[in-house]
């Protein structure tokens, strides 16, 4: 194919989970995942329970349209990911949205959705 377009509107997919839902775009070998979170969202109390494991094993590799969410690594490092922020986080994690508004972010070929999709099978 040589142009694909896909709206939001209608995602391939679409998971929810505690306070959240990533929308799924499919596009050639890849894909893109807009993932909203509301305030109170963590992966530690969210998704922790649906993926099992301390921390969040997986790469993310996004841009972060509104909101504000706070990640700390395995490290113990902590870094708040603001809007206008393009962000890689590795793998060893937990997150969590910072304040009252709630968060939009982009992600690309992103296997959280996959990943969440098995674990919720």
């Amino acid at each position: 194919m040589g142009v694909q377009a896909k709206s939001f509107d209608s995602p391939d997919e679409t998971r929810s989970f505690e306070n959240g839902e990533g929308r799924i775009l499919n596009l050639g070998q890849g894909t893109v995942a807009c993932l909203n979170a509301q305030p109170g969202w963590s992966w530690s109390k969210s998704l922790k329970p649906i993926m099992g494991g301390e921390s969040c094993q997986m790469l993310h590799t996004g841009y972060m349209v509104s909101g504000r969410m706070t990640v700390k690594s395995g490290d113990g490092t902590q870094t708040t990911i603001e809007p206008g922020n393009v962000y890689v986080i590795d793998p060893d994690h937990d997150a969590w949205v910072e304040g009252d508004e709630p968060v939009m972010a982009i992600e690309f070929n992103s296997r959280t959705a996959e990943e969440l999709g098995k674990a919720m099978k």
